[in-house]
């Protein structure tokens, strides 16, 4: 991927974080300035979702639909690591080194959202280097791609957004094992400061400490053929 093409992402994920996000009326209101902040290619993939939106303008109905679709089915969770790790101890390290990702390029997760909130990811993705942006998708496109195909098992509008995910990158997704079952208990971790109730979903911190960890987003055997693949 060329420089110009990878600079011109941020504007798309910081879109896309919005449009995944639970729907309230400021955003939804915002939807012809969010449209057209995008590309033509862009606007013209997620042309789906766009139009479900704006053709569904009682708010109660679209908070409805959003929850059957993402809170209740686990196959379409948006937390990432839960594709990965499932109710696994794993998972809460997973988040922790994902957290000292945020941390190292200076953003601080609001604690209201735990760090592997799709959208919390996406705004992340727009708000770093795009080099950076374009390395961490790659290693998530695996988990993100099979988040689409699920949601396009089920004609969901949302799948168009993931099929752009996949549009941004040049890894290859590959299948992934069904994740694990186990012991969540000791996963539910407090992440960053009190909660307050107030966006964004991520803030801008002073320069600190970069103790990062590599992220595990899938197991070692989607990974592209290295033996640093680390411990799912």
């Amino acid at each position: 991927m060329d420089a110009q093409t990878a600079s011109r992402q941020a504007p798309v994920f910081s879109v896309l974080s919005v449009l995944l996000g639970y729907p309230e009326q400021d955003w939804l209101d915002a939807l012809p300035e969010l449209h057209a902040a995008l590309p033509a290619d862009v606007r013209a993939r997620l042309a789906p979702l766009f139009d479900f939106l704006d053709r569904n303008d009682d708010l109660i109905d679209l908070q409805e639909q959003y929850v059957a679709t993402f809170d209740r089915r686990a196959a379409h969770s948006l937390h990432l690591f839960e594709h990965v790790h499932g109710e696994s101890r794993d998972r809460g390290q997973a988040m922790v080194d994902l957290r000292n990702e945020y941390l190292k390029h200076g953003l601080e997760p609001a604690a209201t959202e735990l760090p592997d909130y799709v959208p919390l990811f996406l705004e992340f993705l727009g708000q770093i280097p795009a080099e950076a942006a374009e390395a961490l998708l790659g290693d998530a496109i695996h988990v993100l791609a099979r988040l689409g195909d699920k949601l396009s098992e089920t004609d969901s509008p949302y799948a168009c957004l993931f099929a752009q995910l996949r549009a941004m990158t040049d890894v290859q997704p590959e299948a992934l094992p069904d994740p694990p079952e186990g012991d969540m208990e000791e996963t539910l971790i407090t992440f960053g400061p009190q909660a307050d109730g107030t966006e964004p979903l991520m803030m801008r911190r002073p320069a600190g400490g970069d103790g990062a960890q590599p992220i595990v987003f899938h197991p070692p055997r989607a990974r592209k053929g290295g033996p640093d693949g680390g411990q799912a």
